[in-house]
């Protein structure tokens, strides 16, 4: 779409990524890429049991093997554990006294090549106890059963109980209560890009991390905990990223530590590259989650009262279910009316490997089931699928106003109505209605769903970002800053948030991606916080480099410096436009003019730790982030009724409300990635098979993800919301689509077979034996 929004010379129109030559010529350096002189290289020797107690490491044998450097194993780390927060941190670097999940690394080796430390890494001996496990949820909570973590009773990692309103007055008083379970399935990550990371200590006191991580101030905190340093001896560099998603590449993993301790015991630099098997085998997982919805509404389709339950599997570790938990329930109560809510949920750790955040994080399970249980409702009310969710849909509050949900949770701009209109009038939803297509074999079907997730989200710890804008005297522009680009387009938006409050071109801006030696810290990428916080710090960097020039413009035209502005790379009187000057030229007098300038501007976010206060986990009250994007979704499949078999048609249509898009082919092609990376691909494709903590499909033929011929030529619509607390009215976009895409997906392979599947994804076998099931109730 070539839509260009706002009256501003490079945002809100189609912008070209700053990155892009570099990737597609191949001179992007990744991780994996980097190469550093005396280098050694690292392996991990992993458990083959999914529990088991540790008698003995023998490391002797790989220890005497020419070429083996060091080994390592988890006792050198000194019972040291790390967590997302206080309370969680209950893993080890490596597995010291037990192992809870198969391939869990107890040891790692540094070696002259890959070849002689994995060789080093089959000579390590040891001894363990195989152990009774538990794997799935319904495992882990009976009575008596194996204890993952011995100080964890019943095997419960994280529980919420939340009630409010009255729930049940509500379904005395519904005209139809309504119960199901759905269940979403364990998924990876999906990126091609492994972990990887090379790690040295130039000196005994100070440590040089080089990985590819979203967040990589996390390992700057948890290494200098971990090694008993100062943060000024820690520097994390961030090469370019292959996509993120959430997960390993955000946390830490056995690599991260053992490239640093085998770096402090050979005094080289170590570097491990995760292969693809042992990322499909030990990486951090979406929760596999069993919900269960029970609604009521009145006659006419309101609704009145939700209760949800969910379970999940979290793992071997608790990692960030505290937050994914949280997640599930809270949004609960968007992007529809809800004015009563009860919420029970139950993470349990299992001898599985531990599980994640992942794109659409937490909402992504909640949205399905709640979506596709109200097309259930509207069926059994003879209800109009966009007719129940207009009914309900909350409005967009008016300039100024607030709308705030049962749980305390705040919303300043909600295009959700918007949205569903301008995809029911794009796929005309009208004409198709009552309509049912088959061609031979092939049957059609469309299905509708709308979902939210939160923008600018804040933790309870550091919040704030920062970010510096240095003028050179020639004209050009360094931009620093602490976000990661994980392949969502930051850095591209904010060098143009820099570039469009200085007037000046995109080209003239240089971004000096993260090094914490020299870049300000950040909280990281994830939660769809870049834009909102660094872009705020972005913005108010470049308005500090801005008004120390315009004071020297001032000087030069002799009026007062709100009387000047620069655009397109001229600075003027605003009332005489024609007394300018070049903008290089304004620059060399500011540094050249005695006494001389140094034009540095500094920005910091604020909107991250100064509304609403936090969210209360165990309360369930509370903002998550700063504000919500909102999606409205239509899919149409082909389904064949012979095999199960289910494909996407181009007629696939999404309208986001991410309060103002500053670069629209970015928030276009992110919100088409997410429909189809992490939504359509979980609806359809999608999910690990295990058996008693095995892996049975760890690699990309038997793991089904879609490829790219397969996806869906889908149009995405804009919504403008202009949000308040975001740069320029942006608020989130993409993650969204990530939620509304399974909804829909499900509702239009119902709408083409009668058949509901709610147990993710809806591969062939199960859409088949659904099929055969309602053929035998038929002829019955």
């Amino acid at each position: 779409m070539d839509e260009t929004f706002g009256n501003y010379s490079i945002l809100g129109k189609a912008i070209p990524r700053v990155d892009a030559r570099a990737k597609v010529t191949g001179q992007a350096k990744y991780a994996a890429d980097i190469e550093v002189a005396n280098m050694l290289w690292g392996q991990i020797n992993r458990s083959p049991y999914a529990h088991a107690r540790i008698l003995n490491i023998d490391t002797s044998k790989a220890e005497a093997l020419p070429g083996v450097k060091a080994v390592t194993t988890g006792k050198d780390f000194g019972g040291f554990k790390w967590g997302w927060s206080g309370p969680t941190r209950d893993e080890e670097p490596l597995a010291v006294e037990k192992v809870r999940y198969q391939y869990e690394g107890v040891a790692a080796v540094a070696a002259v090549d890959e070849d002689t430390a994995q060789e080093a890494c089959d000579l390590i001996e040891v001894d363990y106890e195989p152990l009774p496990g538990v794997f799935t949820p319904s495992e882990a909570m009976q009575e008596g059963a194996p204890l993952v973590h011995d100080d964890r009773p019943g095997n419960i990692c994280v529980e919420y109980h939340w009630n409010f309103g009255d729930v049940d007055k509500a379904f005395a008083e519904s005209y139809l209560v309504r119960e199901d379970t759905f269940q979403t399935p364990r998924m990876a990550k999906g990126y091609l890009e492994p972990p990887a990371v090379v790690a040295y200590w130039p000196d005994p006191e100070r440590i040089v991390y080089i990985g590819a991580k979203g967040s990589p101030y996390f390992p700057y905190r948890i290494l200098a905990k971990c090694f008993d340093l100062p943060l000024s001896n820690v520097r994390i560099i961030t090469p370019i990223i292959g996509s993120d998603f959430g997960g390993t590449k955000n946390d830490m993993t056995p690599a991260d530590f053992s490239a640093v301790m085998l770096a402090k015991k050979t005094g080289r630099p170590v570097k491990f590259v995760t292969s693809q098997f042992d990322a499909l085998t030990t990486d951090l997982r979406r929760h596999p989650m069993w919900i269960t919805v029970k609604t009521g509404v009145t006659k006419d389709g309101i609704l009145k009262a939700t209760s949800l339950k969910a379970v999940a599997d979290g793992g071997a570790y608790t990692r960030i279910s505290p937050l994914t938990m949280f997640l599930v329930g809270t949004c609960q109560t968007l992007p529809y009316k809800l004015p009563n809510f009860k919420y029970d949920a139950y993470n349990y750790f299992t001898n599985n490997p531990s599980s994640a955040a992942m794109r659409g994080h937490g909402l992504y399970h909640s949205r399905f089931a709640a979506d596709v249980q109200l097309d259930m409702i509207a069926e059994e009310l003879g209800l109009d699928p966009v007719e129940i969710r207009l009914k309900n849909s909350i409005e967009n509050p008016k300039p100024g106003e607030i709308y705030e949900t049962v749980n305390d949770v705040h919303v300043a701009t909600c295009g959700v109505q918007e949205c569903i209109e301008k995809v029911a009038e794009a796929v005309n939803w009208k004409a198709r209605k009552g309509q049912k297509k088959v061609e031979g074999d092939t049957a059609y079907g469309m299905g509708f769903a709308a979902a939210t997730y939160n923008s600018g989200t804040k933790l309870s710890a550091h919040n704030a970002c920062a970010a510096i804008v240095r003028v050179c005297e020639d004209g050009s522009v360094n931009y620093l800053t602490g976000a990661t680009d994980v392949g969502q387009g930051s850095d591209t938006i904010m060098s143009a948030i820099v570039a469009e409050v200085l007037g000046i071109r995109l080209e003239d801006i240089d971004l000096k991606r993260v090094d914490s030696a020299f870049t300000p810290v950040d909280p990281g990428s994830y939660g769809s916080r870049v834009t909102v916080h660094a872009g705020e710090a972005a913005t108010k960097a470049a308005e500090d480099a801005k008004s120390q020039l315009l004071e020297v413009a001032a000087q030069q035209f002799g009026v007062k410096p709100g009387d000047v502005d620069i655009k397109d790379k001229k600075v003027f009187v605003k009332s005489s436009p024609e007394r300018n000057m070049a903008w290089e030229r304004l620059v060399r007098i500011a540094c050249y003019e005695t006494p001389g300038k140094v034009i540095i501007g500094r920005g910091y976010s604020t909107q991250g730790i100064s509304m609403y206060g936090l969210a209360d986990f165990s309360k369930g009250v509370g903002d998550i982030g700063t504000n919500y994007s909102f999606t409205a979704q239509a899919s149409e499949v082909e389904v064949d009724v012979e095999t199960g078999v289910v494909k996407c048609t181009d007629n696939n249509v999404i309208a986001h409300d991410c309060g103002f898009p500053l670069n629209t082919q970015a928030v276009e092609t992110q919100v088409q990635g997410g429909s189809y990376h992490q939504g359509i691909s979980a609806a359809v494709y999608e999910e690990f098979k295990m058996d008693s903590g095995q892996t049975l499909n760890p690699n990309l033929v038997d793991y089904k993800r879609p490829r790219a011929y397969e996806a869906p030529m889908t149009q995405v619509i804009h919504v403008i919301t202009n949000d308040p607390y975001g740069p320029f009215g942006a608020k989130e976009a993409s993650e969204g689509s990530c939620c509304s895409a399974p909804p829909s997906i499900v509702s239009a392979i119902h709408d083409a077979t009668g058949v509901w599947i709610k147990d993710l994804p809806a591969q062939p076998e199960k859409v088949f034996w659904a099929l055969k099931k309602k053929r035998e109730k038929g002829q019955k």
